[in-house]
């Protein structure tokens, strides 16, 4: 059994706002975010399907300016926030890589898998 790591606190980040998070360096580095909608979180892979690219330019900005949607700063791709399935842009009709998130009765976040490869849902 994996030991969930712990993130952050589901009030660090705002409704409608997303964080990231960056795991080792060099070739073992990997990145994640968190998005918050109401009381729910959902994790995915800092990753847009198209390129590769991370999708935040700035960071933690992760959103379209209504909160709505996830958006890919590099293509404008915009993606669903329970789902992850891209909707509009270069990559419509892929998905975001989902993590596994695990959000504890105090509301302490963990990613419940050591690497989003061994992730299965979130």
């Amino acid at each position: 059994m994996v030991s969930p790591r712990y993130l952050c606190h589901r009030h660090d980040i705002e409704d409608g706002e997303a964080k990231g998070f960056t795991f080792g360096s060099g070739d073992s580095r990997w990145e994640i975010f968190v998005v918050r909608e109401g009381e729910a979180l959902f994790g995915y892979v800092n990753s847009c399907p198209h390129i590769g690219t991370p999708l935040d330019w700035v960071p933690d900005q992760f959103m379209s300016a209504d909160g709505s949607y996830i958006l890919c700063a590099t293509h404008g791709a915009l993606f669903e926030v329970e789902t992850g399935h891209c909707i509009s842009g270069p990559c419509a009709g892929s998905n975001l890589k989902p993590v596994a998130l695990r959000v504890d009765d105090e509301g302490a976040v963990h990613l419940s898998a050591p690497d989003p490869a061994d992730s299965e849902a979130h």
